[in-house]
């Protein structure tokens, strides 16, 4: 009887251990697949960025240095993409500055109206926008996945197992631009600007 009772407590055990073994590893490939989501629409962002500089370029050519800008920021990030999950604080400065680069760039196209009259421009600037949103997207699913992760990891008494399934912490994305954490000031008063 006591032999029964000690093998039913052993299974329940090893059941255990396989269970939350498979759940880190299940975690941790969804952590790496969110991270991949990015990477897909980053992609999209630095494939659209030379078409959109390309149109641009001819009509602006006083703005050299805006340009310029934002093609260097766009070959850095393209460089430290390459990096993979484990440089994604390398990653998010390089995105950062590029997404800096764009909105200065986006200011400068604001300012002129033949530009932005021509198609082209309108379109490329919708699909950034568009493109924008789904690389905002798939950050926060990834650090949805990732903050599972590593809670999981966490946790007792599963934190006993992630050794044993080589769970690591992940990286979240984080923004790194002050500018971006600031709080838009909305004025709805309809009053002239002084």
């Amino acid at each position: 009887m006591g032999s029964i009772i000690l093998l039913v407590v052993l299974v329940v055990i090893v059941a255990w251990v396989i269970g939350a073994y498979n759940g880190l590893v299940s975690l941790k490939n969804q952590t790496l697949n969110a991270f991949k989501q990015i990477d897909v629409q980053l992609k999209r962002r630095h494939d659209l960025i030379p078409n959109l500089v390309n149109a641009v370029k001819g009509a602006m050519d006083f703005e050299r240095s805006t340009l310029e800008a934002v093609i260097q920021a766009r070959n850095q990030a393209v460089k430290v993409n390459a990096a993979g999950p484990e440089g994604i604080k390398q990653i998010s400065q390089a995105e950062n500055a590029l997404s800096s680069a764009l909105q200065r760039l986006m200011v400068v196209v604001e300012q002129y109206p033949q530009l932005k009259a021509t198609g082209n421009i309108g379109q490329l600037q919708e699909e950034l926008t568009s493109t924008e949103n789904k690389v905002a997207f798939a950050r926060q699913l990834y650090n949805d996945t990732a903050t599972q992760y590593n809670t999981k990891q966490q946790q007792f008494p599963t934190n006993l197992v992630a050794g044993l399934a080589k769970a690591q912490p992940a990286d979240l994305w984080e923004i790194e631009d002050q500018a971006e954490k600031a709080v838009p000031q909305v004025d709805l008063s309809m009053k002239p600007k002084a």
